[in-house]
């Protein structure tokens, strides 16, 4: 299994335009769509996960649902990311097909730590705060990711999520991120994946390799 280092977790009005996005994402060269609905039921949720596979088959992009393993499963994506321990990923697994993943949506070092104990693949950690808002302090978040990397002693990748800018991820990568997961900063401009890409050095050659098991 093969974790990208560019997410895009998927925004519309409506699950429709959920799917006009994830084209659009993939056209512009996405490597990973997380497939993010609320609120719709689990036979909608199903409907358009087989739409949004249908897309990202045709592009060679991974997909992965969230919080629902059930679809994840039936549609074949490439993996499950949790928004919290409601659903133990332990108990999730057996569920899944072995080379699914599962993913956990952190915002903590003890959420983190939690996760970990539930040997998912890999962790989505936020929000980070952009140097674009300066209202915030970027230095403190660039410090708690590498804080965090630094007290989890682990080789599975932490995933970058928030309004993140490019001239930000130098700096992550420096504090041990792994990549980063997207949303307004690609729904708004579908050309700033490429330059993502070319920053995070997101290619079938470039990404971290992980064997699950």
């Amino acid at each position: 299994m093969i974790i990208s280092k560019l997410h895009y977790s998927s925004q519309g009005s409506t699950p429709e335009d959920h799917l006009i996005n994830i084209q659009k994402a993939c056209t512009y060269g996405i490597e990973l769509v997380q497939l993010h609905l609320k609120d719709v039921t689990n036979a909608h949720y199903l409907e358009i996960a087989k739409a949004a596979r249908d897309i990202t088959l045709r592009y060679q992009t991974r997909l992965v649902i969230t919080h629902n393993y059930e679809v994840a499963k039936a549609v074949k994506a490439e993996g499950v990311i949790l928004e919290n321990l409601e659903d133990c990923p332990t108990q999730i697994r057996p569920n899944l097909y072995s080379w699914q993943m599962i993913g956990g949506i952190a915002k903590t070092l003890e959420d983190c730590k939690a996760f970990l104990a539930k040997d998912v693949d890999y962790i989505a950690l936020g929000p980070f705060a952009s140097t674009s808002d300066t209202s915030l302090s970027n230095t403190s978040s660039i410090d708690n990711y590498h804080a965090i990397n630094k007290a989890l002693h682990t080789e599975k990748p932490i995933i970058a999520f928030g309004a993140i800018e490019p001239n930000d991820v130098t700096a992550l990568l420096e504090a041990g991120i792994a990549g980063i997961t997207l949303a307004d900063g690609i729904t708004t401009n579908f050309d700033t994946i490429k330059r993502f890409n070319e920053l995070l050095q997101a290619s079938a050659t470039g990404e971290i390799r992980h064997t699950f098991e």
